[in-house]
Parts: C-alpha cells; sequence; structure tokens
C-alpha cells in the first residue's frame, strides 16, 4: 500500500528520498516531456470500487438525518458539519430535487468518487486526463498546466500535477516507492467552482465554495492486483467546520466488463 502522510492508519511511515515536482523534469536537460508522456504512474484503464470505508453510508439507501443529541460532533454523521449544514439535511427532500431536476447533487464531484460503482480514467489529450463514471455518467477532466475557465457545474474546473517520488521498495508492500532512482509518485488534483452540492445523498451539503483536493496513488500488489488509492480532501467556509478527508479504493479491471452507466437518482 502506499506510505506517505496521507495515508492515514494505511501503512507506517517510511523514508523517501527526492521529493520533487515533475514539471522540473527527470533528464539532464532539455525541455520537460507532457503531463502524458512524462506520467510517474499508469491511472488510466477500468477500476471498480473496494468499499472499505463508511460502508453503511455508501451502500444502504440514503435516509434523512436526525436532530442529533447535544454535543455530538458533526451531528454523529461522520462529517465534520456546522448548525447550518445540519439544517439543511434535515430539510433534504428528494421529491424536491427530482422536481427541480437535480438528480445528480450527489454525484458532484466533491462525493462521485465515493458513488459505488466503476470509473473509467483515459488521456484526452497530452495535458488532459478524463475520468467517467457508470454511476450518474458523469465526466470529468483533469487539465494541466494554465488556469482552466468555466465550472459552475457538478464537476467545476480541475487542475491537475504530478508529484513525482523516487525512493525504496517496501517489502511486502508492492512496488509502490521502486528501486534506487525507479519513478513513481502521485496525481494532484485540485477542483473548484462547484454548483452546490451534497457529501452524502441524503442531503449532507458542500457549497459553491468548497475546494477538493484529492491525490491518486496507485499500488501494485504481490498477487498482480494493481489497487488506485484517491485521499480526498473537502474543505468548505460555509458548511463545514473542519477539512473532510475520505480514502477511497478502487481495484483495476483488465477490460470493460461490468460497465453498466446509468443515471443520477435522489434516492
Amino acid at each position: 500500500m502506499i506510505c506517505n502522510k496521507r495515508r492515514v492508519g494505511l501503512c507506517a511511515m517510511v523514508a523517501l528520498t527526492s521529493v520533487h515536482v515533475l514539471a522540473q523534469g527527470f533528464g539532464p536537460g532539455g525541455p520537460p516531456p507532457s503531463p502524458k508522456a512524462g506520467a510517474p504512474v499508469d491511472v488510466t484503464g477500468y477500476w471498480v470500487s473496494v468499499v472499505v470505508e463508511d460502508w453503511k453510508y455508501r451502500m444502504l439507501p440514503p435516509t434523512k438525518v436526525k436532530v442529533p443529541p447535544p454535543g455530538i460532533f458533526g451531528g454523529g454523521i461522520g462529517v465534520p458539519v456546522n448548525p447550518e449544514a445540519l439544517k439543511v439535511a434535515m430539510a433534504w427532500d428528494p421529491a424536491k430535487d427530482e422536481a427541480a431536476g437535480e438528480q445528480c447533487r450527489s454525484y458532484g464531484a466533491a462525493n462521485i468518487m465515493r458513488v459505488p460503482g466503476r470509473i473509467h480514467i483515459t488521456w484526452q489529450d497530452e495535458q488532459t486526463l478524463k475520468i467517467e463514471t457508470d454511476a450518474g455518467m458523469q465526466t470529468r477532466s483533469f487539465h494541466f498546466g494554465a488556469t482552466q475557465s468555466g465550472g459552475g457545474d457538478w464537476q467545476g474546473v480541475s487542475q491537475a500535477s504530478w508529484e513525482a517520488l523516487e525512493g525504496f521498495q517496501i517489502p511486502g508492500l508492492g512496488r509502490l516507492s521502486g528501486f534506487g532512482s525507479e519513478k513513481t509518485g502521485s496525481l494532484k488534483v485540485v477542483t473548484a467552482k462547484l454548483k452546490a452540492g451534497y457529501l452524502r445523498k441524503n442531503g449532507i451539503p458542500y457549497s459553491a465554495n468548497a475546494v477538493l483536493t484529492e491525490y491518486y496513488d496507485v499500488a501494485a500488489e504481490p498477487d498482480g492486483d494493481t489497487y488506485l488509492l484517491i485521499t480526498s480532501t473537502v474543505e468548505d467556509p460555509v458548511y463545514l467546520l473542519q477539512p473532510y478527508q475520505t480514502t477511497t479504493h478502487f481495484k483495476k479491471q483488465s477490460d470493460a466488463s461490468g460497465w453498466n452507466p446509468s443515471p443520477c437518482t435522489a434516492r
């Protein structure tokens, strides 16, 4: 598994050498490669959710948030929400979302990777990664380089960069760090300019001011399986008391088996 500060409780801290931004280049000179050509890790392919965190919130039908007992942090729902967010969540009505044509409120960037299902990651061009989801049929575009305009929709505007590492192999934990100068690294994505949506399907809100920071890491296990780990942090000055962090797991598939595009649902 991935051994760095972002993997809380997943593995012990290990020493890594030479942390540097990929844009500086690995070679002895010349222009840096494109983000696609210089990718230190391959995140492309078909991946299926492995639900190991917040199973009841992600797999069971959503239930309305109830009035929390006094003094229960975040309303006892596992999200550090403030009183205003609790008020919004307790007023959640899926019928109203359906009537307003907003069935996709829980399929925005701040929650879509938590929705169980399959994702397909490809390179749209040399500067842009694309993620398609079968759940909700959403498309996310990760742009490297210049800041992108636009936004205001469910997926907002996502700026991507590579965080490349050189380090040691950790026995029994896969090829994560490599030998010697072998390259590996993480994909960092920062998403803003979002349309307000839900952090969970039962109406726990995030606002248009929310900022999502994600790290995508690939771990190749000794048994041959490959996993994608996504560490997400949502910061929202409107509805959250503190940053909300989750870790989401996917297992790589050899092909598109099981791919089943389905529209957003409010229930």
